[in-house]
């Protein structure tokens, strides 16, 4: 059952990096990134299960966290095409 899942998470993993190349615009391909990070923390979860060691949540956390600030820098620089806001230059 959960090979059929891993299997499952891997055609849906392929699609969104397809929607990642094709993506019309920047915030469709983040988009993408971002269900494909998410679906990568689930991956190392069931795996993790599949093999018998669930010390391998600790791993799928720390991806999930670095995925979130990842997306969230990436949407920054679309906007504003910076990442640091520098007080000094705008006074």
């Amino acid at each position: 059952m959960l090979a059929t899942v891993a299997g499952a998470v891997l055609v849906t993993m392929f699609m969104n990096l397809l929607r990642a190349i094709r993506g019309p615009t920047v915030f469709d391909r983040v988009l993408a990134i971002n269900a494909f990070a998410t679906q990568t923390v689930l991956l190392i979860a069931v795996i993790g299960f599949l093999t018998g060691r669930p010390d391998w949540l600790d791993l799928a956390l720390v991806y999930a966290l670095l995925g979130f600030i990842g997306v969230l820098a990436v949407l920054r620089f679309a906007k504003f095409g910076e990442l640091a806001d520098d007080v000094r230059e705008r006074s």
